[in-house]
This record gives C-alpha cells, structure tokens and sequence, in this order.
C-alpha cells in the first residue's frame, strides 16, 4: 500500500475548522492506534474516519502510536486527517502535516550498549521456542527498539494465534524481565504492545513524551483513548499521567461509542 507524504505547509485542510473555532478549542482528544482506532495493522474503517472527521468539529484530534509513520499511516491514512501526529510515541511529531523535533534511540544509549542489545535479544530469541518464527525480529526505529519473538512479517492469523498463545505462556513478559534485569544500567522502558511484540525506549520516551509537543498549545483539558491501559502495557503511562484524562477502550467499535457518548451527541 502506498504511503502518502506528509502535507508541506502547516494549513488546515479545506473545509476543516482552525482549532480555535470549534466547539471546545482548549479539548484535545488522543488515540492509540492498533485496538483503539483500528484493528492490529489493519486500516481503520470509514465508520472511524467518518466519526474522527464529526470530532475534529468540536476539539483538536491527534494519534498517539508506538510504531513509526509510514505503518501508522497505512493504518489511518494520512495525516490531514489528524490536528496533530504523533509516531514512535511522539518521538516523531508533526503538527498539520508539518514535522516537529525528534529524538534518536541510539544517540541517547550509545552505540556500543546499543550493539550489546541487539546482540543479547537475538541470542535470547534463538532459544525461544514459539509457534512460527518469521522474519523482523529486531525493529530499529527513530526512537525506540521493537521487538517480536515471532517477527513482524507473520501474517495477520499468526499474529491473532500468537497473542493467544502468549497469554498462556507468557513470552513476552518473561523477556522484559530478564531484559529489564540484564540492562537496568541503561535506564530503559519496556512496555508490551499490540499482538506480537514489545517496544524498549528510555524512560519517559512513553506515549507522555507526546505530551511535550502539546503542553504549547494551551489545552485545558486532553482526552487519551487506548486499549493497553494495564500496567505494563505501553497506554498506561500516558493512560494514568495526571495530565490527561484517561478512557480504556476494548475495540475501535468502543472507541467509537465512547466519542459518541462523549462528544457528538452533546446538545
């Protein structure tokens, strides 16, 4: 699928209200994407795109994901549709299509620790014994480390029986923690997202981190949206910072009924 490159000039698309002009301008609502605004890599439906474009009428609306852009963008299709955007946890930022500054994992950890990791996971992973193992086992992003024990090009039903299968075994989980153990010098979050793996980042480059983009915006009051709001998992930081107002959703379908509950059927 086709990516479309971010919008170059910082202009609201047209028939898209400034922020200042909707109906609650100091409200903005945040969503994680995968299990919030679409199923696991899957494209949101038109029903999400369609309730997403009637909420951006009445406060300012951004994403908020773990993965980088272009893979966020295959799922919510490009970023006009978004006041801002938010990829690898706001690592990588843009405000109406226009890019803001990002963070660089290695640069902070250093090469060399950085070498030490990738070398740990994969002999650890090499000992792991899962369903299937495809290929991507290591994710190198702009901000953070992904990891998969079964790797990122499984298919969507290898995905859905391994998510099933860890819950039981526990894979993940006991990864983190022997990583958490083996590198507690580096002073790094590991956090559980999505089906098939992990993110590690150092602390505080969380889903909060997004927040640094937005406290200049003047909001009063900022709504986040996710499913993997449980302690460990990579929504609760953001989900329980005392800054933003937290809602667990279970399925895009929730979130959607929720925004209806919230905002679109408010007089």
């Amino acid at each position: 699928m086709s990516v479309p490159l971010p919008v170059t000039t910082a202009t609201y698309p047209a028939g898209v209200k400034p922020i200042s002009e909707r109906k609650f301008p100091k409200t903005i609502c945040m969503f994680d994407v995968d299990g919030t605004l679409s199923l696991a890599r899957q494209q949101a439906k038109p029903e999400m795109f369609a309730t997403l474009a009637k909420l951006r009428e009445h406060c300012a609306v951004a994403f908020v994901g773990g993965s980088d852009l272009n893979k966020i963008l295959e799922q919510v299709r490009s970023l006009e549709l978004f006041d801002f955007g938010f990829a690898e946890n706001g690592l990588v930022a843009y405000k109406l299509g226009q890019p803001l500054a990002a963070a660089s994992f290695i640069k902070h950890v250093g090469e060399e620790e950085y070498k030490k990791m990738v070398n740990w996971i994969l002999r650890y992973l090499s000992e792991v014994d899962v369903p299937v193992k495809r290929g991507t086992f290591i994710e190198f992003r702009n901000g953070m480390i992904n990891v998969s024990p079964i790797g990122r090009n499984a298919s969507i039903q290898e995905r859905i029986d391994f998510e099933k299968f860890d819950k039981v075994h526990g894979i993940r989980a006991d990864m983190v923690t022997k990583m958490e153990q083996e590198f507690v010098h580096l002073g790094l979050t590991f956090a559980i997202g999505g089906q098939i793996s992990f993110d590690i980042f150092p602390q505080g480059w969380d889903k909060t981190y997004s927040l640094r983009h937005i406290e200049p915006e003047g909001f009063d009051t900022i709504h986040f949206f996710g499913d993997k709001t449980f302690k460990g998992g990579n929504d609760y930081e953001i989900f329980s910072d005392p800054k933003v107002t937290g809602h667990t959703v279970t399925s895009p379908e929730d979130t959607m009924r929720q925004l209806d509950e919230l905002f679109l059927t408010v007089a």
